[in-house]
């Protein structure tokens, strides 16, 4: 499901749901307001502080829960998991470390992480981060994957910018990119949507 403000409440019933249905995993997308969600979705993303309640939140129901809960688009779920070292009674650790972003940050053209392939060929980053970055459809793809000065920006953690390039966790998460890109136009700015940097600078 996509959380967003109108959806926040039936967390719980989709978690439950899941469960029932004998589910291995619950995806749980934080709304980012990319491609048509802009138009659509404007009053709808989450925010800083709503974001971190519901992070917080999934993260204490992984100690109980027999199914895993993953968030795409918010890598800074998995921080919170290992600063709450988290431990799932049902789910065996070494399943829990695959879930995206583990320990691994922003997965979008990364190593272990993705790309997106559009119905049109084009190639982007990742679902929220809608850059070109060539086209199925006349790229190699391993070439694009090799290759893309985009991607290699990505890749260098040391070219992030505002909150997210001071951040102590900027390894570990890194913000998300799509996020940083649509509110800014820069793929390397801080995500406006994390409250980790602001944590950090408060202690």
């Amino acid at each position: 499901m996509v959380v967003r403000k109108q959806t926040l409440h039936q967390i719980p019933d989709m978690l439950r749901i899941a469960t029932e249905y004998g589910s291995d995993a619950v995806e749980i997308f934080d709304l980012v307001l990319a491609g048509r969600a802009k138009v659509e979705c404007q009053d709808q993303a989450l925010s800083v502080e709503e974001r971190r309640e519901v992070m917080e939140w999934l993260a204490e129901m992984q100690r109980e829960y027999p199914i895993v809960i993953r968030v795409p688009a918010c890598p800074m779920y998995p921080v919170i998991l290992k600063r709450k070292n988290i431990q799932p009674k049902y789910v065996p650790m070494q399943i829990l470390a695959r879930i995206p972003y583990y320990g691994r940050r922003c997965a979008a053209g990364m190593p272990f992480g993705y790309l997106v392939i559009r119905a049109n060929g084009e190639l982007n980053p990742c679902m929220p981060l809608q850059v070109d970055i060539g086209n199925a459809k006349r790229d190699d793809i391993r070439d694009v994957w090799q290759n893309s000065p985009i991607l290699a920006e990505l890749r260098d953690r040391d070219l992030l910018k505002g909150d997210c390039g001071k951040c102590e966790h900027k390894q570990a998460c890194a913000g998300c990119r799509g996020r940083a890109y649509e509110e800014s136009g820069d793929l390397l700015a801080s995500d406006p949507g994390c409250w980790l940097a602001q944590q950090a600078a408060a202690t």
